[in-house]
């Protein structure tokens, strides 16, 4: 008899949870020698062979040629300035702090969803929103005297993840999963080679850089398939609060690794950002239960 549905979802977000969780201790590791152009360059190198490659095994390269691009083009671009400044957030402020702040994301992809999908700002969207904004307040701690650059670029990552998700979402109608990440890997290591050569000097990554990178690399998307597996097994609002752990392992990990304090301000602020996620993921959760049966 296999096991549960819910249980199989566990262990799939258990497996999200590690990927996110190494491909930041990767990104931090990586940044010694490369700034955040070369990595994502590099890093959408090994992405394209991984997707070709699986690509060709499961017979869907047929599925490349797209009928969006420029769809997809402002979807990577917006994927592509998240990425950036995730991975600059990572070396600027605490992992927590980073974590916290990205699990803002849905909430933006609810003020985003009317302008980009057509779908009407609800008032429960709205309130979601506010209570997200005042988490993002206790997390981030803004002194307007002193504005923290690792927060903003934190907030700004989120924000840059909402609209990719957003655009990925329209992108689905018509296009296959093998196509999307195709063409992800493909335009962002063009977004990353002309970035990272603005200035000429595009650095070679070292021997103790490759294996960092190829954990970033296998990472991002082994995170996203984990992902993609649990929703396809239990419902969103089940499958999302198991993300929320990403927050204490990462909190731990940074403690352990780079000797950071555990703050009080981050879990309270990732705990009210989450209740905003909670409660708009139920709402629209009962709302499509309620056009199901009507």
């Amino acid at each position: 008899m296999s096991p549960p549905a819910t249980l199989r979802a566990t262990a799939w977000m258990t497996g999200a949870i590690a990927s996110f969780s190494s491909m930041a201790v990767a990104g931090r590791a990586v940044q010694i020698e490369l700034d955040t152009f070369e990595l994502l360059f590099y890093r959408s190198l090994i992405g394209i062979v991984l997707v070709v490659a699986v690509g060709r095994a499961a017979g869907t390269l047929n599925q490349v040629p797209t009928r969006r691009p420029g769809l997809h083009i402002l979807r990577n671009i917006s994927h592509f300035a998240g990425q950036n400044l995730w991975f600059y957030a990572l070396t600027a402020i605490p992992l927590a702090q980073v974590f916290a702040l990205e699990f803002t994301s849905p909430l933006w992809v609810a003020v985003l969803a009317p302008l980009i999908l057509g779908e009407r700002l609800t008032r429960s969207r709205a309130l979601a929103a506010m209570v997200g904004f005042v988490g993002i307040l206790i997390v981030a701690r803004p002194d307007p005297a002193a504005l923290e650059p690792g927060a903003l670029a934190a907030l700004g990552a989120a924000l840059g993840f909402a609209g990719s998700a957003v655009f990925t979402k329209r992108l689905t109608r018509t296009e296959s999963v093998t196509c999307i990440l195709f063409w992800l890997t493909v335009m962002q290591a063009a977004m990353g080679l002309a970035c990272a050569g603005a200035d000429f000097d595009i650095a070679w990554p070292s021997v103790t850089a490759w294996p960092w990178l190829a954990v970033i690399g296998c990472a991002g998307l082994f995170a996203h398939f984990c992902l993609t597996r649990a929703l396809a097994l239990a419902p969103a609002i089940i499958v999302m609060p198991m993300d929320f752990l990403r927050l204490p392992v990462i909190a731990l990990v940074g403690m352990a690794f780079y000797r950071e304090p555990l703050e009080a301000a981050v879990f309270l602020g990732a705990a009210v950002i989450f209740s905003a996620n909670l409660m708009n993921l139920r709402t629209e959760t009962r709302r499509t239960k309620q056009r199901s049966v009507g």
